[in-house]
């Protein structure tokens, strides 16, 4: 992957090990770096920021004490997710949170997400969003539907709405919400219906937001999340049906 170069300038005066770590900081927290996104090399950061490799590295290990990176030997350091991120995807993956409270945060995440994309506007984020749209309506579209593909596509389309809102805290949130989708989302598309109602929902939320409406938007995400929350209960009432006295 090639690397932006103007990411990483040259340092000022200061002790150097905290300067480095305060750089990588900086572009975390500008969401020029996001969580699971890979540093360049050792030997290539340390050229770019015009350091030491020893001081690189005790600024790569304190940043790894205090949570911000993890580093995979022979793979490399990877940007992680954020305390609170990584505390509700905890919650998450031990089923502390019912299909019910899954819904909820979805709401809660992603109505005030499609009103400030709406709002704001910001061309190039939301060139992202079409392009997510794209490619989702036209796997919806295939005769023979590859349903592993549609919801990584169909979560990649909710996912990129949230990164057009321009809300840095939001943004942090944005494996939490990869993994609620992917819950919520298991098999409900192939009921009957769902899949034809789920291509119109996305297009009315993409038409609100591009639109610059943010009462569409959320009425639209709104009106989806419903749809959604709708087939992910029937999808557990039939399996329910289907094994009768199991829990």
């Amino acid at each position: 992957m090639a690397v932006d170069s103007s990411m990483w300038v040259p340092l000022q005066q200061g002790r150097v090990a905290d300067l480095i770590a305060d750089r990588i900081l900086q572009l975390i927290r500008s969401e020029q770096l996001h969580p699971g996104s890979r540093l360049p090399a050792e030997r290539e950061l340390a050229s770019l920021l015009g350091t030491s490799r020893p001081s690189l590295r005790e600024a790569l290990r304190s940043l790894q004490a205090k949570g911000h990176v993890e580093i995979r030997h022979g793979a490399g350091v990877f940007v992680t997710d954020p305390a609170t991120s990584r505390s509700l995807r905890a919650a998450v993956f031990a089923e502390e949170m019912s299909l019910t409270e899954l819904f909820d945060m979805r709401e809660v995440l992603e109505l005030p997400a499609v009103a400030w994309a709406a709002t704001n506007q910001d061309t190039e984020r939301l060139a992202k969003v079409q392009d997510a749209y794209d490619a989702l309506d036209a796997a919806s579209a295939q005769e023979d539907v590859d349903w592993a593909l549609l919801q990584k596509l169909d979560a990649a389309f909710h996912l990129s709405i949230v990164e057009a809102a321009g809300n840095r805290f939001l943004s942090q949130t944005l494996t939490v919400l990869q993994d609620i989708l992917a819950r919520g989302m298991e098999t409900t598309l192939q009921l009957p219906g769902r899949l034809q109602k789920s291509r119109i929902d996305h297009r009315r939320i993409l038409d609100a937001v591009l639109a610059g409406d943010p009462a569409a938007a959320r009425k639209a995400a709104a009106a989806h999340i419903l749809g959604a929350r709708q087939a992910a209960v029937a999808r557990v009432r039939n399996e329910t049906e289907a094994s009768p006295g199991q829990r």
